[in-house]
């Protein structure tokens, strides 16, 4: 049954939106003028509304019969910056060119996105909706799910554009404003160019091939000053990770060698001394460095709570100063992901590039992230986290870090709507709960020095 009601909310969805692409508003009344009288007038010894229907039937078929004669025949390339940001309003060129001699008036620009619709593995593995769209109609028969899944892979909607004119003397350009609703890659398949036939029912156009993608990074909310606890602490390679800026070179004293040491730090003398290998050590192998840790692990919490872990965790990594610092971002998702930045060996945008594109984990446990921030927490001074939910795996995840001394600044995102939520006890050290829809708020609230 899931599937027959999957195959026909992709029909339908098809449907509309060829409909929309090809009828004008006008043409969309007739049509349903048309179904209308259609169905009101099949006994014709009873009505009349079987002349209304064929007069607008009539009127449809000459409206697509023009559709052939009216030509439109130009030249579009798109201009598009880089990045974009969720929830800000970003501005893009399209410039068009006539290729006939005549003037083209009236000429609609109509964007072809990525087809959003999900397949039947996602439809099939994506979450309840819950009792609240169980009692309703669309939620009894999946539609609020089909729903929901299109909301999540939708990133943008663009309004179609008018061009005033188009010919050969030279380009039009159009400024399309358009404000992304979410954050991953917007992909543009390419442009429906259409004019009215002369009936102003039927769009006659053609779809040009036009093929590029942005990438929306993920929604930022701005922080309160940040000073994040820590001390210096010794990291392995250190030279090689501090780049062009940091500490000068001070000599602070000698240790043994570890396997990666550059063989200029030997100490040749002290090795002749003891007999085993001894290097120099520096202050710049000393220096702060904080993990951004991001739980990928939703379970059973909604899409809504992922969604704001991500922007939570990209205002960290925009906001946190890394000009004398190291900054890693980690979070699991097919595999362990690493991101450092800071001291001229990384930036913030790949962070945030990273975290456009990031998904949850489904197939991993929560002990391999726990595993992966265990295992770089001797090169650590302080770790912020911010998890999707509260439970006893969390609660030891944070309690080991503090018994190695680490400091921890952990945010938990709670959905008020979400069965269950649970919610950190107030009296827990540096862990905050934000609540869905408050985000910004909560953050503004905190005290991060």
């Amino acid at each position: 049954m899931d599937r027959i009601l999957f195959i026909l909310f992709r029909v339908t969805s098809s449907t509309v939106f060829w409909l929309r692409r090809r009828l004008t508003s006008a043409g969309l009344f007739v049509l349903a003028s048309l179904v209308a009288s259609g169905a009101v007038g099949l006994d014709t010894n009873l009505t009349l509304a079987y002349q209304i229907f064929t007069l607008l039937l009539a009127l449809l078929l000459l409206s697509f019969v023009a559709d052939f004669l009216v030509r439109t025949r130009v030249d579009a390339r798109r201009i598009l910056p880089r990045f974009g940001t969720a929830g800000r309003p970003l501005t893009y060129h399209i410039r068009v060119t006539g290729r006939e001699r005549k003037t083209l008036h009236g000429l609609v620009l109509e964007e072809l996105l990525a087809d959003p619709r999900p397949t039947w593995r996602e439809y099939s593995s994506a979450a309840d909706p819950g009792p609240a769209h169980r009692r309703s109609w669309p939620g009894k028969f999946g539609y609020a799910r089909w729903r929901s899944l299109l909301g999540e892979k939708r990133v943008a909607v663009i309004k179609d554009q008018v061009v005033d004119a188009v010919s050969q003397a030279g380009e039009n350009e159009v400024r399309i404003e358009v404000t992304p609703s979410r954050r991953g890659v917007m992909r543009f398949e390419g442009m429906f160019v259409s004019r009215c036939d002369p009936f102003g029912l039927v769009k006659a156009g053609a779809a040009l091939p036009l093929q590029q993608s942005m990438l929306i990074l993920p929604r930022r909310y701005p922080l309160p000053p940040v000073r994040l606890p820590g001390t210096r602490v010794y990291q392995q390679g250190g030279v090689s990770l501090a780049g062009s800026i940091g500490d000068s070179e001070e000599f602070v004293s000698l240790r043994d060698y570890q396997p990666g040491d550059p063989l200029r730090r030997i100490h040749w003398k002290s090795w002749a001394r003891t007999g085993k290998p001894v290097v120099k050590e520096y202050q710049e192998e000393f220096f702060v460095r904080h993990a951004l840790v991001l739980d990928t692990f939703r379970g059973s919490g909604s899409p809504s709570a992922f969604e704001e872990a991500v922007s939570v965790a990209a205002s960290f990594a925009f906001t946190v100063d890394t000009q004398e610092s190291l900054l890693d971002l980690l979070f699991v998702g097919a595999e362990v992901y690493c991101v450092t930045m800071g001291r001229g060996i990384g930036r913030a945008e790949q962070a945030l590039e990273t975290l456009a594109s990031v998904r949850p984990c489904t197939t991993r446990p929560f002990e391999d992230l726990r595993r992966a921030v265990m295992a770089r927490a001797a090169g650590l001074s302080g770790c912020i986290c911010i998890l999707l939910t509260w439970d006893d795996a969390r609660r030891r995840f944070l309690n080991g870090l503090k018994e190695l001394g680490i400091p921890v600044l952990a945010i938990v995102i709670i959905d008020p709507g979400a069965p269950d939520a649970a919610r950190p006890d107030p009296a827990e050290n540096r862990v905050h709960a934000l609540e869905v829809g408050k985000i910004g708020e909560g953050l503004a609230s905190l005290r991060l020095s």
